[in-house]
């Protein structure tokens, strides 16, 4: 086995120790076995469980049968791959239906502006939503619970397309009712398109190593969120929404001079 793979190795028995003694001595969750189905048995426990992170690049086994855990793991690089087309099939509607230029790009970023505050929304108020009860935790665990568990897990990082695809009917139905007929199918692409950002973003955050300043601070800031105060920085594109909303977390030094 070459110095890769024995790095490797060691990685995933550290990442066994410490999660089994951890597990062992505070609750009674079993790592090397399926969990989705164990976690809503820590009760009011389970709070205290989740945002205490194993950081490991090899994500845990969320159910027995294959088929679901296929369904669980999803590639970054799907999202793009999948959700660009749609995104460009969209946009196309509102151009045929003859929209100018300026129009459409008007169109395409309030879309974005949109997602940003939805991206914001959603993460504060539904995926820190504090659980206490058997399906409530399961159901928790499944939407973000995992990722703040195991926040390294690279196939767990980006929206399974089946479960982006189910929810497109309905936003995009209420994007029709808020919206004209030639406006709704570019003001949804443009939310489509912050979608596919937000979630890049996102596995970059976690596994890129910026070199520039900006992408360096943004993935401060989220993994500041992960690892240090996990009630404040909901926003993962940009801190915008968390400015406007006071959950801008304090920095370090901030602390430091109070």
């Amino acid at each position: 086995m070459g110095k890769g793979g024995r790095k490797n190795e060691f990685l995933r028995f550290l990442c066994s120790v410490i999660g089994d003694k951890m597990v062992a001595q505070d609750f009674q969750v079993d790592l090397n076995k399926a969990l989705v189905f164990q976690v809503g048995h820590l009760g009011e426990s389970y709070q205290e469980w989740v945002h205490q992170p194993i950081v490991c690049t090899e994500g845990p086994r969320f159910f027995e049968n294959e088929f679901w855990e296929f369904l669980t793991r999803t590639v970054w690089w799907a999202v793009p791959t999948i959700w660009l087309p749609v995104v460009c099939y969209f946009i196309s509607k509102s151009v045929r239906m003859g929209h100018t230029f300026p129009e459409i790009v008007v169109m395409v970023l309030f879309g974005i502006l949109v997602w940003t505050l939805l991206e914001y929304m959603l993460h504060r108020f539904l995926f820190h939503i504090e659980t206490k009860t058997y399906w409530w935790n399961t159901i928790h665990y499944l939407l973000h619970g995992c990722h703040h568990k195991h926040p390294m897990d690279g196939l767990r990082l980006v929206f399974p397309p089946t479960a982006t695809a189910i929810l497109c009917f309905p936003f995009y139905n209420l994007v029709k009712l808020m919206s004209s007929p030639s406006v709704a199918p570019a003001l949804f692409g443009g939310g489509l398109l912050g979608y596919v950002m937000y979630d890049v973003t996102h596995y970059y955050l976690h596994h890129g190593q910026p070199s520039s300043k900006v992408p360096k601070d943004l993935k401060k800031y989220h993994l500041n969120h992960h690892f240090r105060i996990q009630d404040k920085g909901f926003g993962i594109t940009s801190s915008l929404w968390d400015r406007v909303f006071g959950t801008l977390p304090q920095t370090k030094a901030a602390k430091k001079t109070r």
